[in-house]
């Protein structure tokens, strides 16, 4: 899929040398299509890294994409540089006028404390509203994932004895939905968080459906109101190193932190991590932007 983004984003060159379609929006404008809109509210500390990640991860299907970047206003990043989101980046204000096909909210570093401590909460909350009708389905990740449970369901999230890390074996309860369509029966998927929201609770509302859990890791696919709401509780869009760069950065932290679950060969740090879930990771992403986005989605969107 051509993914349409500004022309000197840093990412647009590693995914060309990927051998990724990625079109500016000189060439954009030249097409006689119209693109779908995704806004993604990143909330994840090094946001170039996850650019890439989900730029990938959204480029794998024939639909053209026009992407937008958005950050919390309310919240200082202190691990981005100011002129990076100066320039690539949008706040709410910017676009509290506008409707989008889609919305990507991202996970954060922020679960060891309570949703109401996270300083830019009540902006989170306020997206997530203008979301429901500006925003033909929302697509919530990891922490974005338990940040929607608990405003939707009131489906508050625990501490974890130990940080759930590593790549776990998961399978899917209803090969019909198309969320899910054309996965094994079995699939691995990258998790990397403290906390989670309690498999029981979620079993019990009745306004989810559960589509795909983890024996180790507790539900990983939720979605709600034929799909307008998407939950992830993983990361799937994490690449070969992401895991590894946690684990690095945590021990060099003094931290104690476990090797991440069957993911380095022989559990050896020294060893390159097996890429065993980017296949079941394209195909999520292709199926949420085919059957609940592009599908539902009205040509006009205003």
């Amino acid at each position: 899929m051509p993914i349409k983004v500004q022309s000197e984003l840093p990412a647009k060159e590693i995914l060309e040398n990927e051998n990724i379609f990625v079109m500016d929006e000189n060439r954009a404008a030249h097409q006689d299509i119209r693109p779908l809109k995704v806004l993604i509210l990143n909330n994840m500390p090094v946001k170039q890294d996850t650019e890439l990640q989900l730029l990938r991860a959204l480029s794998n299907t024939p639909l053209q994409v026009d992407v937008t970047f958005m950050n919390t206003k309310t919240h200082v990043s202190l691990n981005t540089p100011a002129n990076h989101l100066n320039k690539f980046y949008v706040t709410f204000d910017d676009i509290k006028d506008q409707k989008f096909d889609g919305l990507i909210i991202t996970g954060a570093p922020v679960e060891d404390i309570t949703f109401e401590e996270v300083d830019y909460w009540d902006e989170v909350c306020k997206i997530m509203d203008w979301a429901e009708t500006n925003v033909t389905s929302t697509l919530h990740i990891c922490w974005g994932a338990q940040a929607g449970f608990y405003k939707y369901y009131g489906i508050n999230k625990s501490l974890l004895p130990q940080k759930l890390f590593g790549i776990y074996k998961h399978k899917v309860n209803n090969r019909k939905i198309p969320l899910v369509r054309g996965f094994d029966d079995e699939f691995l998927a990258p998790h990397s968080r403290h906390t989670e929201t309690p498999s029981d609770e979620l079993h019990a509302c009745e306004d989810l459906t559960i589509v795909a859990e983890s024996e180790d890791a507790g539900v990983f696919l939720a979605m709600a109101e034929n799909g307008k709401k998407i939950f992830v509780t993983g990361h799937p869009e994490y690449d070969r190193y992401t895991l590894r760069n946690e684990y690095v950065r945590d021990k060099n932290k003094g931290l104690d932190i476990q090797v991440p679950y069957n993911y380095f060969p022989d559990d050896d740090p020294e060893k390159k991590p097996l890429l065993s879930w980017r296949s079941h990771s394209n195909n999520l992403y292709s199926n949420w932007l085919n059957y609940y986005v592009y599908q539902l989605t009205p040509y006009d969107l205003g």
